[in-house]
């Protein structure tokens, strides 16, 4: 809620200052970019120590579990 919120005050600010529409489209597309950047930096963030977790219990369920023989069929084709 908060990034709209200083969207729609980035929007204002720029109108009321009597930047070009151009300019406002522009100066929002930017603000779009480095806000989504930043939310997305942050749930990586946020999520790290869950992916690390998770990265552990896979390592130690392959070394606790023994890889069976693998059997290979071959067939000659005629």
């Amino acid at each position: 809620m908060l990034e709209v919120l200083f969207v729609l005050g980035f929007f204002f600010m720029l109108l009321l200052t009597g930047i070009s529409l151009l300019g406002m489209i522009a100066a929002l597309i930017v603000a779009f970019a480095l806000m989504m950047f930043g939310g997305l930096l942050a749930i990586v963030i946020k999520m790290l120590p869950w992916l690390i977790l998770a990265v552990v219990a896979v390592w130690i369920y392959r070394a606790v579990k023994q890889p069976e023989k693998l059997r290979y069929n071959r067939r000659r084709w005629p």
